[in-house]
């Protein structure tokens, strides 16, 4: 069993599927790692707006993951992240030093998976620890 898992969620198919994953491996707490879409706004009022917007984003897509986590009882916790999704996971896995990473094999933005590279392969080969990638 694990004792910290680090779930990177971002609302897909592939994020929840890698969510019941997280739920039947955890031993102890899950932190969900949330890294919502870029933003430029620059002003604090705009900044105000983006962080209601980024709740709302994370409650809309991350509601299966938390029904999921409750109704088995397992402890976790959401961390909201801005940045560039494949950087930013690898970074809190690091720094957290959590035993394993569990990301989908696909997220919701095709195309920018298409584009830069798969944010799942970028984990992968830059975590310090074990890395399931589900499908």
């Amino acid at each position: 069993m694990y004792t910290h898992i680090l779930l990177a969620a971002d609302g897909s198919d592939h994020s929840f599927r890698a969510a019941q994953h997280a739920a039947a491996l955890a031993g102890g707490q899950i932190t969900v790692l949330f890294v919502p879409t870029a933003d430029q706004a620059k002003g604090s009022l705009l900044q105000k707006e983006r962080l209601a917007t980024i709740q709302r984003e994370r409650k809309e897509k991350l509601s299966r993951h938390d029904a999921l986590f409750q109704a088995q009882n397992i402890s976790y916790k959401v961390i909201v992240k801005e940045g560039d999704p494949g950087p930013v996971i690898v970074k809190y896995a690091n720094e957290h030093h959590v035993d394993l990473v569990i990301l989908g094999s696909r997220g919701l933005n095709n195309l920018q998976e298409f584009v830069l590279g798969s944010v799942s392969h970028k984990v992968m080969k830059r975590a310090h620890c074990p890395v399931m990638i589900v499908k």
